[in-house]
């Protein structure tokens, strides 16, 4: 690969990073809103408007898994972390100053929408870890058991289960803190992994056209990864 691909190939993975911490951050700081979404007539999800940019992330570990490869993708996730934590300080901060008399937003209207964010943010942190990591390794180990075929395989069987720790983790971890009564536990639960499974599926002809695109644009076989500099 040529230097200028190269490039290409590196300012790419720094957009693709950028939307997923873009997404995780969101998702951290909307979460108190809940909707109801009946696609089927059937049954009708409960979830946190938080959950609509979060399967972007898994979506994303996955285009820079299969081409970038698994520290790539370990990076990306770890920067995350770092970037949930730094945003959560600013909203600390943001709190703790007072708001002046003809502010249109005052302190307890703050307080309410995003007072409660640093206590997602720990919780989601803790699901998080353990989700984006496992998502990474099981995707990697199924990538190697079909020598990089059935792409299909190893980005459902990965997000399946990486999600379901994942909303599990942070419902569990929500209602420990009290910031949703355990009685929406189950219903949550349900309406949560059931949503994911659905985006999951909805993704695989996604994450199919970009790894496409990809390897047409820098030639590469399959299985093969973009090697980048440290």
């Amino acid at each position: 690969m040529n230097n200028k691909l190269k490039s290409e190939a590196f300012t790419i993975y720094l957009i693709l990073g950028a939307m997923f911490i873009a997404a995780l951050v969101a998702s951290n700081l909307i979460f108190q809103k809940f909707f109801y979404w009946n696609p089927f007539g059937w049954f009708k999800f409960e979830l946190s408007v938080g959950i609509l940019p979060y399967p972007i992330t898994f979506l994303i570990t996955d285009v820079i898994s299969e081409i970038y490869g698994k520290k790539k993708a370990n990076q990306v996730v770890t920067a995350g972390i770092f970037a949930s934590f730094f945003s959560m300080g600013i909203i600390l901060l943001a709190n703790y100053v007072p708001a002046i008399e003809h502010s249109p937003v005052n302190n307890e209207l703050f307080s309410k929408v995003f007072g409660l964010s640093p206590i997602a943010v720990l919780a989601s942190m803790l699901a998080y870890l353990l989700a984006q990591f496992l998502d990474i390794r099981i995707y990697h180990f199924w990538k190697q058991k079909t020598k990089g075929k059935h792409l299909w395989l190893r980005n459902n069987f990965s997000t399946f289960s990486s999600q379901f720790i994942d909303t599990l983790t942070v419902i569990t971890l929500l209602c420990l803190f009290k910031v949703l009564p355990w009685n929406l536990f189950g219903t949550l639960l349900i309406s949560g992994f059931l949503f994911k499974i659905i985006i999951a599926l909805l993704d695989t002809p996604i994450l199919y056209f970009l790894v496409y695109l990809f390897k047409k644009r820098f030639i590469l076989k399959t299985g093969e990864e973009i090697t980048l500099i440290d």
